[in-house]
């Protein structure tokens, strides 16, 4: 295993400020690509959360839990804390808690946050509209991934277009939010009638739900891309961590400003 050594690197970049010949500005602006660390199957980027404020997530699809379990100590080893796990299967839970990781498991959604620990609380609130109650396990990603950034989050399911009095109901609370998360599958029409309710950005996510012509989500991929209302954007199909994330940072900047 070969091991980045950052401290040296630090240690050279504190000396330079030091002796005057680098300022902290550019000292900091070099820190922001280090360190990784190499663990032979795996390059850990250990200093993500001091680019993009948020730790590195694990994607447990296609890992052995084996690998999770490394992945997740090195960086336990390294300080870090809130690791979310995404698309994580059953053995690799039991193998975390085989090795004492403290850890809060969703089945539905296959979220796992590891060494959890509670999250600065930012202002605002992010609201997740489902079309259908079939949609909910992506729903639930984006949620939890947003309240593991620290985010409030307001849930609104099973509101799709088919009984759109449902979500006319929640008129209030969908003003109030400053980014709604729209998670629909089948046409996607919901993303649209959102969009032409609310001022905030709407991240408009597209399920593999629907019967054969929805083609896996392909069909409401495209119904969201050419929303006619404005202020949609729109990520991959079933990709409810994507949206929690962009979410979360859109909420970030409103706080600080």
């Amino acid at each position: 295993m070969e091991t980045v050594n950052e401290k040296d690197k630090i240690l050279e970049l504190l000396r330079q400020i030091a002796a005057g010949t680098l300022t902290p500005d550019d000292a900091l602006s070099r820190l922001q690509t280090l360190p990784f660390e190499d663990i032979g199957f795996a390059k850990l980027d250990l200093h993500r959360g001091l680019r993009q404020g948020v730790v590195e997530t694990i994607y447990g699809g296609g890992k052995t839990p084996q690998q999770i379990v490394a992945i997740v100590l090195k960086m336990r080893e390294r300080g870090l804390r809130n690791i979310l796990v995404t698309r994580i299967a059953q053995e690799a839970v039991d193998a975390l808690l085989t090795a004492e990781v403290p850890l809060v498991h969703h089945p539905l959604p296959r979220l796992a946050l590891a060494l959890p620990e509670t999250p600065a609380r930012l202002a605002g609130c992010v609201v997740v509209a489902s079309g259908g109650t079939s949609d909910l396990s992506v729903c639930e990603e984006a949620a939890l991934t947003c309240e593991a950034l620290g985010n409030r989050v307001e849930r609104l399911y099973d509101v799709g277009v088919s009984g759109l009095h449902r979500l006319l109901a929640q008129q209030e609370t969908l003003t109030q939010a400053r980014v709604v998360i729209v998670v629909a599958g089948m046409e996607g029409a919901l993303a649209s009638v959102v969009g032409g309710l609310v001022s905030c950005p709407v991240i408009a996510v597209p399920t593999s739900v629907g019967y054969g012509a929805s083609f896996g989500g392909v069909a409401a991929l495209l119904a969201m891309l050419n929303s006619c209302a404005s202020g949609v954007a729109v990520v991959n199909i079933d990709n409810g961590y994507g949206a929690g994330v962009l979410a979360s940072r859109i909420n970030t900047m409103k706080s600080e400003s």
